[in-house]
């Protein structure tokens, strides 16, 4: 197994995800699992992770994704993520409870070359902070997308969420994950990095700066 050698969080300061230093890693986002999500709503989570995936591909980031007992128990990945994965993208399906464990999903990483990993998956407090634990253990800096994940009562997600930052990995939102690694408003893409996330605040203020342009503008 490839380690990524770099000192403590404690001993270094904040280094920015950008394009050439981060990969997203996706967990269990099945529609079974999407049936007992209560600390979010369906429309609300398959919105995040979707427009997650989304820009993350349009910014050119490697996604790995992989899925639990897709064929039994839990079911395929909820149709709104595929439909905005890359075409032709491998979803490694596995039995680990720790997506970390299996061989393939760890070495997908690795092979990136990349020290940081954003993380999101279901549930929150398994899915997505195990391997957020694994990596963070194996030196990787992890990320992880809180509204892009979910889980079945509060005291799970307040637990999880503890336990990621007891053991130093950031926690964040989905877009402001991908508008740090954006990093320039002026960049030709932004538009459509924005457009991908989909927040209704930023629609608005676009509908706002529309309303006020100079006529023929």
């Amino acid at each position: 197994m490839t380690e990524i050698n770099r000192p403590t969080r404690a001993g270094r300061s904040h280094e920015p995800l950008t394009r050439d230093n981060t990969t997203l890693l996706l967990v269990d986002h099945q529609v079974g699992l999407f049936t007992g999500v209560r600390d979010i709503t369906v429309q609300d989570l398959k919105h995040n992770v979707a427009g997650l995936a989304k820009a993350a591909d349009l910014l050119g980031l490697p996604i790995v994704t992989t899925t639990t007992a897709a064929s039994s128990m839990w079911g395929p990945l909820v149709p709104e993520l595929t439909a905005v994965l890359p075409a032709g993208h491998k979803v490694v399906d596995r039995s680990s409870v720790n997506a970390w464990d299996d061989g393939r999903v760890r070495e997908a990483v690795e092979a990136t070359g990349r020290p940081k990993l954003v993380v999101a998956g279901i549930s929150l407090e398994v899915c997505a902070t195990f391997p957020a634990l694994s990596a963070t253990a194996a030196g990787y800096d992890a990320y992880v997308a809180v509204d892009a994940c979910g889980t079945f009562w509060a005291t799970k997600r307040e637990t999880g969420l503890l336990r990621l930052q007891q053991a130093g990995v950031v926690v964040s939102d989905y877009s402001a994950l991908m508008v740090e690694i954006l990093a320039d408003n002026a960049d030709p893409i932004a538009g459509q990095v924005y457009g991908a996330l989909d927040m209704p605040f930023a629609t608005l203020v676009g509908q706002l700066a529309a309303a006020f342009a100079p006529s023929g503008s």
